[in-house]
């Protein structure tokens, strides 16, 4: 008997190609296509109306059944105000990880469940294992696609009936079946913005839900050096953007160190990157998917995407973790995730709420 999967459907090129391989490989295939932001963009045009419209071009090609569902709601409450309540708070958020857990995997595939199909399915370049009851997510072939990190909260009940089908192709082979198949998206490049709200000016955004208060921008020796336009803006390690050229001459570049959200003070550091090397982080919130931890566990971590795996110490207590490093790394910022590797697998992660020097 055929089976139906139900491809979530962004307008974009991997997962124009996930339906066109599941469909190739037999399934009953239906395109759903997420609507959770509804602000339109500074020029007055709706992103969504144009990637839906891609969705349109694409599965009128393949002949395959289409559909959108609106979740705006559940993405401001679940996803936009935690990512405004980290920045009030001086944290640097990750909200395309919530919104895995709170929308993709969350409403969408409950709703595509209903309709009754047998499998979801996304774009998403990572793998999936379902051995012994028990679902593990590995690692896409190719490395410098994979996209596990920003999975690292999805419970591992959400990834029962998920199929992946991009997990074992390298990205220039998806687009090159795209533009085989003749599909409208085959040349649309990759989205690089914040989950569903897109590309723009960053500053200007925020300044729409967060009210800016400027202060001062402080070293660690107490020079008063400039000021800053809101402890928001900046993240640690951040190092264009500070307008401090030429304070201490062109030798060595300065760097953000320390944000002082009592005080409104932004801290930095004139060439001497060391004040950013850290040993250790506490993190809150942990999830493990298809792994049952020791207290103590040894495996490799990362701390933001585009980030190498370093060996780690993890402590596990009630829900949380010290996460001790076998050598100093640089920039671990809190309100992003920590995220445990063991070789093939992405073992879960979860928040970091403090880093120890």
């Amino acid at each position: 008997m055929q089976k139906t999967v139900v491809v979530g459907m962004s307008g974009g090129v991997d997962s124009s190609v996930a339906a066109y391989i599941l469909k190739e490989r037999g399934y009953n295939v239906i395109g759903l296509y997420m609507m959770n932001w509804e602000e339109t963009d500074p020029d007055g045009a709706c992103s969504a109306e144009s990637d839906f419209a891609d969705v349109r071009r694409v599965c009128g090609a393949l002949n395959v059944p289409y559909y959108s569902v609106n979740f705006a709601k559940q993405y401001m409450e679940r996803v936009f105000s935690h990512f405004l309540s980290e920045y009030r708070a001086g944290r640097t958020p990750n909200p395309d990880v919530l919104c895995n857990r709170e929308i993709k995997f969350g409403p969408f595939r409950e709703y595509a469940l209903s309709l009754g199909a047998d499998y979801i399915a996304t774009g998403h370049y990572c793998g999936i294992e379902h051995k012994d009851g028990i679902t593990r997510l590995k690692k896409a072939v190719d490395a410098n696609k994979d996209q596990t990190y920003f999975l690292n909260q999805v419970r591992e009940y959400q990834l029962n009936n998920v199929v992946f089908p991009l997990s074992d192709m390298p990205k220039s082979e998806v687009r090159a079946i795209a533009e085989k198949t003749g599909l409208a998206t085959a040349k649309k490049k990759d989205s690089t913005g914040i989950c569903f709200i897109g590309e723009r000016n960053f500053r200007r955004f925020l300044q729409n839900y967060l009210p800016a208060q400027h202060g001062k921008i402080i070293t660690l020796d107490g020079e008063e050096v400039g000021e800053h336009i809101g402890l928001m803006y900046y993240t640690l390690g951040q190092r264009k953007g500070l307008d401090l050229g030429g304070k201490r001459g062109e030798e060595g570049r300065w760097f953000v160190v320390k944000k002082d959200l009592e005080n409104n003070v932004l801290y930095v550091s004139h060439g001497d990157e060391s004040p950013l090397y850290s040993k250790a982080c506490r993190v809150t919130g942990l999830n493990w998917i298809g792994y049952i931890p020791e207290r103590t566990v040894y495996c490799t971590a990362k701390f933001r995407y585009r980030q190498p795996e370093q060996k780690v110490k993890v402590t596990v207590e009630n829900g949380n973790a010290l996460v001790e490093f076998a050598e100093p790394q640089r920039a671990v910022t809190e309100g992003q995730y920590a995220v445990f590797y063991d070789e093939n697998y992405c073992l879960g992660g979860g928040v970091i709420e403090e880093v120890y020097y």
